[in-house]
């Protein structure tokens, strides 16, 4: 007998998380953690120190506002940077500061336990204008990684399921008279 799958509303950040945490850590150059991410596929991922602690998250919106923040007052960015013209475009490793990812990342970090429920995780997303949330054991090490494409993803297969069973009530009923 296959199991029934949980009801949307019951999924917890455990029933949505990637487990396979890609993880920066905090003392990897910038141009390092940009070839981690494209490496791996994605677009952003916490950063740990030492102790493998979260201690941040690096993520595409912080290399715009590193180029952000590198733009000359004409809106053009410095001589040194100038494989980059414009905040939406593919950022080349190569102008990257060899700096530690510590000075670029975000530090105010949104992580969950494991148990938090769906929709608080959607609304910890909708209220921090953000794409991920790092799921952490006690020790605040990273466990897991809910996107907004995973609590995307999950709403999606509870329509099909849906879906699916009113089109098998359907077929069961018996045929009405005309």
């Amino acid at each position: 007998m296959v199991a029934a799958p949980k009801p949307l509303l019951s999924l917890t950040a455990g029933d949505l998380m990637t487990a396979s945490v890609v993880m920066v850590p905090e003392e990897m150059s910038l141009p390092g953690a940009a070839h981690l991410l494209t490496q791996a596929r994605v677009t952003g991922a916490p950063v740990v120190n030492h102790e493998g602690r979260c201690v941040g998250v690096l993520s595409s919106t912080d290399f715009v506002h590193w180029i952000d923040k590198n733009r000359l007052p004409g809106g053009g960015l410095s001589r040194h940077h100038a494989a980059v013209s414009f905040a939406w475009e593919i950022i080349d490793p190569e102008t990257l500061p060899e700096e530690a990812v510590h000075h670029h990342m975000t530090r105010d970090v949104v992580f969950v336990e494991a148990s938090t429920p769906i929709g608080e995780l959607a609304r910890m997303m909708i209220d921090a204008h953000i794409h991920r949330i790092i799921v952490v054991d006690p020790q605040r090490r990273p466990v897991g990684i809910v996107s907004s494409t995973d609590v995307l993803a999950a709403l999606v297969r509870a329509a099909d399921s849906r879906h699916k069973e009113t089109v098998m009530q359907g077929k069961t009923r018996e045929p009405q008279p005309c």
